[in-house]
């Protein structure tokens, strides 16, 4: 058959084969619970409860091009050049409010348990004495001993830890997304200060009109479609 008739089948049938997509099985084996158990904190919070999305962005670059960029026109597209100088980085510690969309967030020099605990007073600052549910993933300095002490003296906080290799159940991960697209990853920044006050006007921005995001997928669906990709694994590997 022609070239033609394959590209005009490809068309048809919408079909991509250079293309790949990425897929990664959790082998968490609580993962229906805490699959269901975060589901139901998006989609049906407690009445007049908090729910936080909270996770640290390491190794935020200060990158900083060794030439100007070249911004796009009307007939040629954005330029920089592919070599820079690495002024050092930051760490992002952001926490999403699922109801309203508010960002409360800082950076610092490292994403240790000690960090990780001043950030956790900064939220209970901003929440004080309200019930607080706080979505975050599986990074050991997340439950070290200090934190689960931190915990016990302020009993309104409740963590829930997302599945193993699950991070996707995080929505902050989607507010990272955003940031880094639009603050951070076309940036050219002097230094790290420069970097932390560009991702510090970005937050004040958001916060300034934001918006929540609205999660639509029920667990049941999502189950769904993890056990469908088991079956091709099993279907091709035998096991």
């Amino acid at each position: 058959m022609s070239h033609v008739f394959v590209a005009d089948l490809w068309r048809e049938e919408r079909l991509r084969p250079w293309q790949q997509g990425t897929f990664k099985l959790s082998a968490d084996p609580r993962f229906e619970e805490k699959v269901t158990d975060i589901v139901g904190l998006y989609m049906d919070p407690p009445e007049g409860a908090v729910v936080l999305c909270v996770d640290e962005k390491s190794q935020v670059q200060a990158l900083d091009r060794t030439q100007p960029l070249l911004p796009m026109t009307f007939d040629k597209q954005e330029k920089r050049t592919h070599d820079y100088v690495r002024h050092g980085t930051t760490t992002l510690f952001a926490a999403l409010d699922m109801g309203t969309g508010e960002v409360t967030a800082s950076c610092h020099r490292q994403h240790r348990a000690v960090e990780f605990l001043s950030f956790l007073d900064t939220v209970e600052d901003k929440y004080r004495d309200r019930e607080t549910h706080v979505v975050l993933d599986n990074f050991s300095t997340h439950s070290t001993a200090a934190v689960k002490e931190w915990l016990a003296e302020h009993p309104n906080f409740h963590f829930h830890f997302t599945p193993v290799s699950g991070s996707f159940m995080n929505q902050v991960e989607t507010w990272f997304g955003v940031i880094t697209k639009q603050a951070i990853r076309r940036g050219t920044f002097k230094s790290v200060a420069h970097l932390i006050r560009r991702i510090n006007d970005y937050i004040a921005n958001w916060n300034s009109d934001c918006k929540p995001f609205m999660w639509t997928a029920d667990a049941a669906s999502i189950l769904a479609k993890v056990k469908f990709v088991e079956s091709q694994v099993r279907a091709i590997t035998g096991h």
